[in-house]
């Protein structure tokens, strides 16, 4: 009996929390399928209307341009950040001269609050007066009455990308650096007696050693990514137009506009895009070891 007890005394000491937080999440979930199905303002009483929400969803426009950049942030800012923070980490690892301060200027951005990173590329991209374009002009790149719109329809997404890679280049680096940390230095000493070089242990000892650290940053960046919201909305709001929104700020425009049915039918579509992304990214990597 005592040994019974035992066993289950850990599990009794974080019943609550689990029995707390598994409700409050499972009953949001719930709630937001029964709503995506409802002819609903987020006020008055909702209306069941079935899958009309997700058959004007596919019909919609605008939510294929959302698909569409959220889809190129995510490929991109997943797969950037995750090499130039390997990258990085391995350069740390030299332990060259600064090489601390080095480091804790590429993990500035995860300390600095989105809202600050956005704020500062908001200036640093606009098209009149921004940094980067009277820098360009300084160079005799750019004529003095031209300028590039960073912001602008065309390239509005990939000035996004940059700043998702600004801001989250830093936690790869780190994670990637602890990784590092566990590799025996014999693996790499062997090596170089054998005459490999710096790219041969690169690929060789590095890559392969670190494939479950990439699995996890991949995951948590395909989630992350289907998040972003921040730094959408507060450079460009999802404009000009509906150019550079994302499944999560078109999600915001249509609640803005008392769509409580229709945005819960996209927030379900977030949900589940994100578990099958996460459970495809676990599978390979599980096929892989």
């Amino acid at each position: 009996m005592r040994s019974f007890t035992g066993r289950w005394t850990p599990y009794l000491y974080i019943a609550p929390i689990v029995i707390i937080a598994g409700g409050l999440l499972y009953y949001s979930i719930g709630f937001a399928v029964y709503a995506s199905m409802t002819d609903w303002n987020g006020l008055t009483k909702m209306d069941f209307i079935g899958l009309d929400n997700y058959v004007r969803m596919f019909q919609d426009r605008t939510f294929y341009i959302a698909l569409r950049n959220t889809v190129i942030f995510m490929v991109f800012t997943v797969l950037l950040q995750a090499i130039l923070g390997l990258l990085v980490a391995v350069i740390a690892k030299e332990r060259l001269p600064g090489s601390n301060i080095f480091k804790a200027i590429f993990f500035l951005p995860i300390a600095m609050a989105p809202a600050i990173i956005a704020t500062v590329f908001k200036y640093m991209f606009e098209a009149n007066y921004g940094s980067l374009n009277e820098t360009l002009r300084a160079l005799g790149l750019l004529g003095a009455n031209d300028n590039i719109q960073w912001l602008g329809a065309d390239l509005g997404i990939w000035s996004i990308v940059v700043i998702g890679i600004f801001s989250w280049m830093g936690f790869s680096m780190m994670v990637y650096f602890a990784g590092l940390m566990s590799i025996p230095d014999e693996l790499y000493e062997a090596a170089e007696l054998d005459g490999a070089g710096w790219w041969r242990r690169l690929f060789s000892i590095t890559i392969p050693s670190l494939r479950g650290t990439t699995s996890v940053l991949i995951t948590l960046g395909i989630v992350g990514s289907l998040k972003t919201f921040d730094i959408v909305w507060l450079t460009t709001m999802g404009g000009p137009g509906v150019s550079t929104n994302l499944l999560s700020t078109f999600l915001y425009q249509e609640r803005q506009g008392r769509e409580a049915g229709y945005s819960s039918a996209i927030g379900i579509v977030i949900l589940v895009t994100a578990f099958v992304l996460a459970l495809v990214q676990m599978r390979l990597s599980n096929r892989e070891k």
